[in-house]
């Protein structure tokens, strides 16, 4: 059986920023999930070198899609329960990005590991995913998520749970680096302001974004996030590079009134270094209030 998937269910207000079309119950415990990519979007738009590339963090918003529509349809999460991010993990054969003249047809192959209960409400879950692009295999994926209901939401957030007060105390918005540091045609998609250190920004949080704040928050967003990560990471390699492979954990949110700071480092052990095929590691370090928002790692390529 399969159905157009409803935006609700990958929790985008914008018909266009909903990429999953299809589902289907494949074990008793996996689902294949469809998904299209546009040929260009206007965030995560192709990477341009010597062939067109799909950018990896379609992927990223793909499995994050993929994993509220499950955790509805397959665990009957109400769609009022926050769920928010503890773990993702991706891999990619760069390969498999390459853009054609058609839409890209994506199909994840998710299954279900570690499902925490709590009689019949789900509390949180590992999903992992093999991802396929146009019939080639193209990545794996893990997303760690845990559900909250409203009420334990309000409890964990405190002050910063309700939306209109969140958002009325948001700092103003810092300048942008200049785009071309961090791999980006526009302005208004920088998420990163200098600090006058080549290792350590600010992170820009514009509530106006249409594609990072497709709906409102209280908080920045987990997207926000890697992108912070990713723009990191490419600030602190040379050239322009894709990550084709991420590993982020969370640890707290980011809240609106009070600045973060990105850090980004290369990696600098032996196992880590740059290997023939020129991959290079970025650790990448957002902290509010001097505590860990989030820590990844970044591994980029670079583009012909």
């Amino acid at each position: 059986m399969s159905t157009t998937a409803p935006q609700g269910y990958g929790r985008r207000a914008a018909v266009p920023e909903v990429f999953l079309t299809n589902w289907r119950r494949d074990t008793a415990d996996g689902w294949v999930v469809s998904a299209r990519w546009p040929r260009a979007h206007g965030f995560y738009g192709p990477v341009d070198g010597r062939e067109r590339l799909h950018d990896p963090l379609l992927l990223v918003e793909t499995v994050r899609q993929a994993g509220i529509l499950l955790s509805h349809l397959a665990h009957r999460v109400p769609l009022d329960h926050p769920i928010t991010w503890q773990r993702i993990h991706y891999d990619l054969a760069p390969q498999a990005l390459s853009t054609a003249a058609a839409p890209a047809e994506v199909e994840l192959h998710v299954t279900d590991h570690e499902v925490v209960r709590r009689g019949k409400r789900l509390l949180s879950a590992r999903q992992e995913f093999r991802v396929r692009c146009d019939g080639a295999d193209l990545a794996s994926a893990t997303l760690d998520y845990a559900c909250h209901s409203p009420a334990v939401y309000r409890r964990l957030r405190g002050r910063y749970s309700e939306l209109t007060p969140a958002n009325a105390r948001r700092l103003p918005l810092p300048a942008p680096v200049s785009p071309q540091l961090v791999a980006r045609a526009r302005e208004h998609d920088v998420v990163l302001s200098p600090t006058g250190r080549p290792d350590l920004w600010r992170l820009r949080v514009d509530t106006s974004h249409p594609v990072l704040f497709d709906q409102p928050a209280d908080h920045a967003p987990g997207m926000l996030m890697i992108e912070a990560a990713r723009q990191a990471a490419q600030a602190a390699t040379p050239g322009v590079t894709v990550p084709i492979a991420m590993e982020c954990t969370f640890e707290r949110y980011a809240e609106l009134d009070a600045p973060c700071w990105v850090r980004a480092r290369t990696a600098t052990e032996p196992a880590a270094a740059q290997d023939r095929d020129g991959r290079m590691p970025v650790d990448v370090a957002v902290e509010q209030h001097g505590k860990p928002v989030i820590a990844a790692r970044v591994t980029s390529l670079p583009i012909p």
